[in-house]
């Protein structure tokens, strides 16, 4: 029976950034202007209500990324609403077309598709025209629809191939560097290792009939292993250039124990997290419970980081020859901006997938249709008796 730990954290504060106020604010601007221009050509009078429809309209826009679904159904009902209470000539607002293209970009084909359909005939409920015949204005929103909708896959699109081509770079970046350190490491370990165990050889081939011989072979030895711990400490002093220098012993390395720790530091920082455990229980190997604690610690920092309002959720599954662990969460972030994709898809993720394969394990990690990001590992792990609160104990927290 699993093990459930769910937190009661609420769900963190709607947030909107720079970028979205500046958005919102140039619709603003521009339905302003074009509604004050038709109602000028047209003779009518600027109305407060109409502006004041407007304006909520285009505030709306502050929560396309994290609800654009939402923002749309609201921007349509305020659409509708100012058609019906104010003349106004057929028009193609900023704000819907904004609206429409968070969809587009945020939100998988289906809701896309949905949105789309919705949005030709709802945008035009109330409005009054010159036009002859409604056909023309189907035609019209269709033909608005169909441009807004094809902008947004476009740019997804691209977006997609920018982040595939930062991904390679990094790689790339990073087995270049990890080749380089192999060069140095196998010039230090090679020459060195074979000095010493030449001039070993010599000491205790030489050391019965010919001590002074054995004593400089000695002395060689020592001078060679000395040189060859200063250049191997001098190369981990680059791998380490800009850490702090540690000033106590360092701490036993966490494993899944620790996992309760991290999951109520995301909760403190604002995200709800659930943390599932199926299956009996049982002491792992240290390196692969270590790699079981960062993978987690590493999605869970990206998720708080850039999924925005979002709900996580970590499952950890013992299975007879393996272990298993999936973090996800719901946020509509992954699908966003460059800067979460360039996080999940550049060195963090890297090291993962070299923690991963280290182990023989695999990983699966990337973007979920609708919003969200899933990070999944599967590493090997020899059977081994179940611990104590294993298979047949529910605990819940």
């Amino acid at each position: 029976m699993p093990i459930c730990r769910e937190g009661r954290v609420g769900a963190a504060a709607f947030t909107w950034t720079r970028n979205d106020a500046l958005v919102a604010i140039g619709a603003a601007s521009v339905d302003l202007l074009g509604y004050s221009i038709g109602t000028s050509q047209d003779g009518r009078p600027l109305t407060v209500p109409a502006f004041v429809l407007l304006v909520l309209a285009d505030l709306c826009l502050l929560a396309r990324r994290h609800r654009p679904v939402a923002t749309l159904g609201a921007v349509l009902v305020l659409g509708i609403t100012l058609n019906l209470t104010t003349p106004v000539f057929p028009h193609f607002a900023a704000a819907l077309a904004v609206a429409l293209y968070s969809v587009a970009r945020f939100r998988g084909p289906a809701v896309t598709a949905a949105g789309a359909v919705a949005t030709v005939p709802l945008s035009l409920v109330g409005m009054r025209g010159d036009w002859t015949g409604a056909g023309w204005e189907l035609v019209s929103n269709a033909v608005a629809v169909a441009q807004v909708v094809g902008a947004a896959l476009l740019i997804r699109r691209w977006q997609r191939e920018v982040e595939a081509n930062r991904t390679l770079l990094a790689d790339r970046a990073v087995a270049e560097e990890r080749r380089r350190i192999a060069r140095e490491l196998h010039d230090i370990v090679a020459h060195h290792i074979t000095t010493m165990q030449l001039m070993a050889g010599g000491a205790r081939a030489n050391l019965a009939h010919d001590p002074e011989v054995a004593r400089e072979a000695l002395v060689t030895l020592e001078g060679s292993g000395r040189i060859a711990l200063r250049e191997m400490r001098q190369l981990l002093d680059v791998l380490r250039a800009g850490e702090e220098p540690e000033h106590a012993p360092p701490a036993p390395q966490p494993g899944t124990g620790d996992l309760d720790r991290i999951v109520t530091e995301s909760r403190l920082a604002g995200m709800p997290t659930e943390f599932t455990v199926h299956g009996p229980v049982r002491p792992l190997p240290p390196s692969v419970g270590l790699a079981v604690f960062r993978i987690v610690q590493e999605a869970l920092t990206n998720a708080r980081k850039h999924a925005g309002e979002a709900r996580a959720r970590v499952q950890l599954t013992y299975r007879p020859e393996e272990v298993a662990v999936e973090v996800r969460d719901d946020g509509a972030g992954s699908l966003q901006v460059p800067s979460r994709s360039a996080a999940r898809s550049g060195y963090g993720l890297i090291g993962m997938r070299e923690r991963v394969a280290l182990q023989g394990g695999t990983l699966e990690a990337g973007a979920l249709d609708g919003g969200g990001f899933r990070v999944a590992a599967r590493l090997p792990a020899s059977p081994g008796p179940a611990a104590a609160g294993g298979e047949g104990e529910e605990r819940h927290r």
